[in-house]
């Protein structure tokens, strides 16, 4: 995969003074710059500015920006200096309820700090290194690395899942595809999860055409998505406004259309970047198959429908800035919309996918 699509530059010499640097997401397609994230402010601030975005990326950036703080960060390691182990594992804590509070809707990053609270936990308990402080970081250190590595392996299982479903589907050897958003490479480790499913198509032959969404107001598809498809030469990949993809699936040919999640409840519904609910719904009047590809750590079982999702309101100065509106223009900009589970075809995962029963209903929380 092109340099150009390292989401992330991470390295930690001698396994104890990791260092981290994120690709500025804002700058991209015409400029690529590395940002360092030396502590949890910084990483909070590159996760709520959308510098960095994608559930899975958001999640990663978290706990490794939680982990260079508590390694390397002057300040950090004084104030962790003059604590009681009673102390330190509330300090730790109060850091990822902070990190936690970046973007809301996103339940990758909610699950990921529930399993390093676990992993707290059991080293509290066991206290392998003697003392309470060394035990905790580095059950971060191990912990946060390890996200890194499983999210390039799922993204690829998600991959190959999503394009023997998708091909069984259509029954064709070679298909047309529409994604909405950002969700390769630059939104993930690596590789990607919708647009790793287009990836694991092109590197079968199977792909004939990739068409990305623009994804107004912030033009992740635009500039994110075609970025990508053009540094990788995908095969007929081509860019369209978010207001031409009923136009595209009535005049041309879309045999499947795959988009991302921040978060898939336990019937099914499913909440992504706003505009994926409009593409639900014309795929469904064109009779269009839509999947939806995520890794587990996004399916959130604990809410019964999309109704409870927690919706990100963002800034009317991103849609004014971005529409060239009057300044004063009264704005609702929401960040993302739910897709209901009856205008999904299946939800892919790194452990298979997930298909509606004989009633058109999903039982994620039977699946996990």
């Amino acid at each position: 995969m092109p340099n150009n699509l390292q989401s992330l530059i991470y390295t930690n010499e001698g396994g104890s003074s990791p260092k981290l640097q994120v690709l500025d997401q804002l700058l991209i397609p015409h400029e690529k710059v590395y940002l360092d994230v030396p502590d949890v402010e910084k990483a909070w601030s590159v996760i709520r500015e959308m510098q960095i975005r994608g559930a899975p990326l958001i999640a990663i950036v978290a706990l490794l920006g939680l982990s260079v703080d508590l390694h390397t960060n002057e300040k950090t390691i004084k104030e962790l200096d003059a604590m009681d182990d009673g102390a330190v594992l509330k300090y730790i804590q109060d850091k990822m309820t902070y990190l936690n509070t970046s973007r809301p809707t996103a339940v990758n990053l909610a699950n990921a700090l529930a399993e390093t609270e676990n992993a707290l936990k059991n080293a509290a308990q066991e206290n392998k290194e003697g003392s309470l402080r060394k035990s905790l970081c580095k059950a971060i250190l191990e912990y946060s690395e390890f996200m890194l590595e499983r999210d390039v392996s799922d993204n690829k299982s998600i991959g190959r899942f999503g394009a023997e479903a998708i091909l069984a589907k259509t029954g064709k050897d070679k298909v047309d595809m529409l994604t909405i958003c950002n969700t390769g490479a630059l939104a993930c480790a690596a590789y990607g999860t919708a647009l790793g499913v287009v990836r694991s198509l092109e590197a079968g032959g199977n792909l004939s055409s990739i068409t990305a969404l623009e994804t107004r107001p912030y033009n992740q598809g635009s500039r994110l998505t075609a970025f990508e498809i053009m540094e990788e030469k995908m095969t007929g990949g081509q860019l369209i406004c978010d207001s031409a993809a009923g136009a595209l699936m009535k005049t041309k040919n879309v045999d499947a259309v795959v988009v991302g999640a921040d978060r898939v409840c336990a019937n099914g519904d499913t909440a992504n970047k706003i505009g994926t609910y409009n593409v639900s719904i014309i795929a469904a009047f064109h009779k269009v198959p839509f999947y939806v590809a995520a890794p587990i750590t996004s399916l959130d079982i604990n809410l019964t429908s999309g109704d409870a999702i927690p919706i990100e309101e963002r800034s009317a100065d991103e849609l004014i800035n971005t529409s060239k509106a009057p300044a004063n223009v009264p704005c609702w900009n929401p960040a993302f919309d739910v897709t209901p589970a009856a205008n999904i075809t299946g939800i892919v995962t790194e452990k298979g996918v997930i298909l509606p029963d004989a009633n058109g209903n999903f039982d994620v929380r039977g699946f996990v």
